[in-house]
């Protein structure tokens, strides 16, 4: 019995030891407990308000993590991709790929998926406006482009087979 309260002891000792240094390491690492999520700071003066900046992360499991992005007419978009998974891009690439209006999404994604050496984008494509590289796990990758005229577009990912999951709306008002 005595032993048993020493061993007991022994261990709350070492679990407590080992974590009382633990928040210091870590803030020295440049880890916060206390750290709160803020905003990004409001538009400054009328050329920032021009810019939209959008960020979308795609995953390993064929996700996108919008599937609604609004943008103005005539507004530069600088247009963030993030692949917040772990696999490399010949197995899970993702990409952005912006369609014109009223393009046949199943059409595109069945062409395109033949198109690997060029990024899962067709050769000589007119119904882009604008795309990404392909990216694979913990890759980012940025464009900036113009919007286009208002109206609805579609968007999705290239990669073959992605599109059924990895697609959205480009709403540009």
């Amino acid at each position: 019995m005595k032993t048993l309260k020493y061993f007991v002891l022994c261990a709350f000792s070492a679990f407590t030891l080992m974590n009382c240094g633990g928040k210091e390491e870590k803030k020295k690492e440049g880890f916060s407990y206390d750290k709160k999520e803020t905003a990004a700071p409001a538009p400054t003066s009328e050329a920032d308000s021009n810019e939209a900046n959008i960020v979308i992360a795609g995953d390993d499991v064929m996700k996108f993590d919008k599937s609604e992005i609004k943008v103005k007419a005539g507004q530069k978009v600088k247009l963030t991709l993030r692949h917040t998974g772990k696999l490399n891009k010949q197995v899970m690439g993702h990409n952005f790929v912006l369609l014109k209006k009223d393009v046949d999404l199943a059409a595109f994604a069945g062409k395109a998926a033949v198109a690997s050496s060029n990024d899962y984008i067709p050769e000589g494509s007119t119904d882009v406006i604008a795309h990404t590289k392909t990216i694979g796990g913990g890759e980012t990758t940025v464009i900036e482009f113009d919007a286009p005229a208002a109206g609805t577009y579609d968007f999705l990912c290239s990669f073959p087979g992605h599109y059924a999951m990895m697609k959205g709306k480009f709403i540009v008002e």
